[in-house]
């Protein structure tokens, strides 16, 4: 029985070799699974090639080729695929509410996953999310305003240009456009009143991207 990384890694090259007729990048894996490091898809790859899943093709890029699939799934596959299935029925799913973020100057990071929040399914469909309150008004122009609920897929690389909840220092979170010019990561308020901020690569995390609002009028 595979575990469920190995399952979900498999499931994904197979679904994607298929619509591009081309392997996924290690960091489009890293991203579909929710892995942090290219050594950890290093690791997946390599258990699931020794028991005859996938193989290498060489002298080829992105060279990775399904053999066959698993005759079972993962008994957490089956029951996260239940909730989704009992989600899609509701038209709604719980995520994490992590309580609030600054928008304007950073504040503590809150992971407190003891509460939860329902948004509707179409905004949870794929991946893992979590919901933030936001606090402040840095990010007006960009159409946050202060007391919306952001709901964030939590990954940990981001494009250019992409809202990004960041963590600085591993002590506190804030929410900014991400712009990365060589080790040096730009943290971009979008209201002119406020100055961007700039730190050393090792020195940001980036926690997930922004994927939606919700606001109450």
């Amino acid at each position: 029985m595979l575990t469920e990384k190995q399952y979900n890694l498999l499931m994904y090259i197979n679904k994607i070799n298929k619509e591009k007729g081309q392997c996924p990048s290690f960091d489009e894996m890293k991203e579909a699974i929710g892995l942090r490091s290219k050594s950890g898809i290093h690791a997946l790859i390599s258990s699931l090639e020794e028991r005859g899943f996938i193989k290498k093709l060489p002298h080829k890029a992105r060279s990775l080729e399904v053999v066959r699939l698993p005759k079972f799934k993962p008994q957490s596959v089956i029951e996260e695929e239940k909730k989704r299935e009992e989600s899609i029925r509701n038209g709604s799913v719980p995520i994490p509410y992590y309580g609030k973020i600054a928008a304007g100057l950073p504040i503590e990071a809150l992971a407190d996953e003891t509460e939860s929040l329902c948004v509707p399914y179409e905004m949870v469909s794929k991946g893992k999310y979590y919901a933030l309150k936001i606090e402040g008004d840095s990010m007006i122009e960009a159409g946050i305003l202060n007391g919306d609920t952001a709901i964030i897929r939590q990954q940990d690389q981001a494009r250019n240009g992409q809202i990004v909840v960041a963590l600085i220092n591993n002590d506190v979170a804030t929410l900014k456009k991400l712009y990365k010019e060589g080790e040096i990561i730009n943290l971009i308020p979008c209201n002119k009143d406020y100055e961007p901020q700039k730190y050393h690569a090792e020195n940001v995390k980036v926690q997930g991207v922004l994927s939606g609002i919700i606001r109450k009028y």
